[in-house]
Order: C-alpha cells, then structure tokens, then sequence
C-alpha cells in the first residue's frame, strides 16, 4: 500500500504540472497509459484533481478549470520517481528468501503489485535482460538466472573502474556542497547500526546501497549513473543469495565504510584510493564466494 501511495503521488505530481486551463482530458485507460500507472490509479488522480477544484468531471468530460498552485502538489520528499519505485520492488523480490535461479517472475503480478502499468515494468525488466540476470520466456514471464565466476570477474572490474572514478571525484566536490553533510548522515547511521549489530546486521545492504550510490552520483557520468543500479542490484542479490557468515561479512564491510569515509571527508586523493580499492577488493572476494558450487559449470549460472 505504502509503495502504491508513493506511486500515486509521483504520478499526480506529473500530471498535474502539465494540465492547461480550458483543455478537456482523455479517457482513464488513455491517462493510465500515457502515465504508465494502472486505471485505478489514473481514477485517483483524477478524484484528488476534481476534489481540488482543478477540474471538472462530469461523466466522460472532463475540462481544467485552473492550473494547479504549488499547494496543489505533493512534498518532493513524499515521491519517488517511477523508476525508483519499481527497482525497489524488484530487488524486494530478488533479494528474498524464496528467491533462486529459475525463480519465475511475472510481468502483470509484479506491475499489479505496485500499481503501474505492465508496460512500464517490461521496459524495466528488459533492461536488465541486457546484464543476463534474468531471462524472457513467453506469456509475459521471465526467469531469474544466475552467473558464472567470469561474468562475475567482469562486472567487478566495470564496478571498479566507475567507483574509483567516482571517489576521486566526490573528494572534489566543493565544501559546501550538499553531499558532504549525505556523507555525514550516512557516518551516523553506521554508527547507529553498530550499536546493536546483532539484532540489525541484515539492515546493512541498504545502508550498503546508499552510501555507494551518494559516491557514484558524485561522477556527474551520465553512463555510471546508468549502469550503476543495475550493478547494484546484482551485488546485493548475490550477498543475499549466500547467507553463510553474513554476520561476519558485514561487520568488516561496516568497519571499511567508516575508513572510506573518513579518507573522503580528508580529500586526501591517496587515502581516499587505498580506502576505495581496500572496500572493492573485499566486496570482489565476497561476490566470488557467493556462487553456488558448479554454478562455473551451469550455463548462465550466476556469481
């Protein structure tokens, strides 16, 4: 429900911006589609704007009154973008319990359980299919595949490469830059997750995600921003898929997280390197042990 609110508010932002007085509006199923959200959620904005005063909804009329006010609009901090939205779940599904190579997943029950279209998911999904993370079968299905140690040799290096690019540079950004006082935020919840690390170890791989993904925004790379969540979500795939000595795992990734930060917070550009490729390194080693034993030997088989 909480993820289907945030899709409704992002998707009311956007289409509230774009309305001109005097214009009639088209049909549900057309703005579910232009939206790429489900009918229901079309219907729902089209309440919240008819409710507002914005519009007025008669029947199949529908004309703007107004444009709306900035009142009119939901907190910037009350949405995610689509995108957002949709890999969130996505890595909910993968990164679960239940989830295992040859795992089915489902175009309409995925777009279903967030609320948006299944159009939108399949673009989401493709782009995947691209990395060999998952596959395409027919009726709107697809399976989730492992990979073999190479693949997963590959990826470390482009990993490697953008976030080594991408430290040296965030060791540039200006002092007053808003990133520095994300950095110090992220320090904190470090600290935090330490205080009761046994109850909350698993927590970490979100924390994980936030804190390299503040580092590669740093790059200003419009191909490592690209790339970056899909490498991502891999990674934290794959540390979940093998739970054997987590505990341990991620008690040492915390410590080299809190050194990485401090180098970055010293803009030394050395200190900052040794402290990047010390981290990288042991997240290769980590990736490397999560493969299932013979998954060399399986053709499309996983790291």
């Amino acid at each position: 429900m909480a993820r289907q609110n945030t899709l409704f508010k992002e998707a009311y932002n956007r289409y509230a911006a774009r309305l001109k007085p005097d214009t009639e509006l088209p049909s549900e199923p057309e703005i579910a589609a232009e939206l790429g959200v489900s009918r229901s959620t079309a219907r729902a904005i089209l309440m919240r704007l008819s409710d507002a005063g914005i519009i007025l909804w008669n029947k199949r009329q529908k004309t703007v009154l107004r444009p709306p006010t900035e009142g009119d609009f939901f907190p910037k901090e009350e949405t995610d973008s689509l995108h957002d939205i949709i890999e969130r779940s996505f890595m909910m599904r993968i990164m679960s319990d239940e989830a295992q190579p040859g795992m089915q997943i489902n175009e309409l029950e995925l777009a279903r359980e967030i609320g948006t279209g299944t159009s939108v998911v399949r673009e989401f999904l493709i782009r995947f299919s691209r990395f060999g993370l998952i596959e395409k079968r027919p009726n709107s299905h697809w399976i989730l595949k492992g990979f073999t140690s190479e693949f997963a040799l590959e990826l470390a290096d482009v990993r490697e490469m953008f976030e080594l690019h991408s430290a040296a540079e965030f060791g540039r950004l200006p002092a007053n830059h808003r990133a520095w006082e994300e950095l110090r935020a992220i320090e904190r919840e470090h600290h935090e997750l330490l205080k009761d690390f046994d109850a909350h170890y698993r927590d970490f791989s979100r924390l994980d995600e936030k804190f390299h993904l503040l580092i590669h925004r740093a790059s200003k790379n419009r191909f490592i921003a690209d790339f970056y969540d899909v490498i991502a979500i891999i990674f934290h795939y794959h540390y979940q898929w093998n739970k054997a000595y987590a505990r341990e795992r991620n008690a040492r990734a915390v410590t080299e997280h809190l050194d990485y930060i401090e180098a970055l917070q010293s803009r030394d550009q050395r200190r900052i390197d040794a402290a990047c490729r010390r981290h990288l390194a042991s997240a290769r080693q980590t990736l490397l042990q999560s493969i299932p034993q013979g998954a060399g030997e399986v053709a499309g088989s996983v790291a």
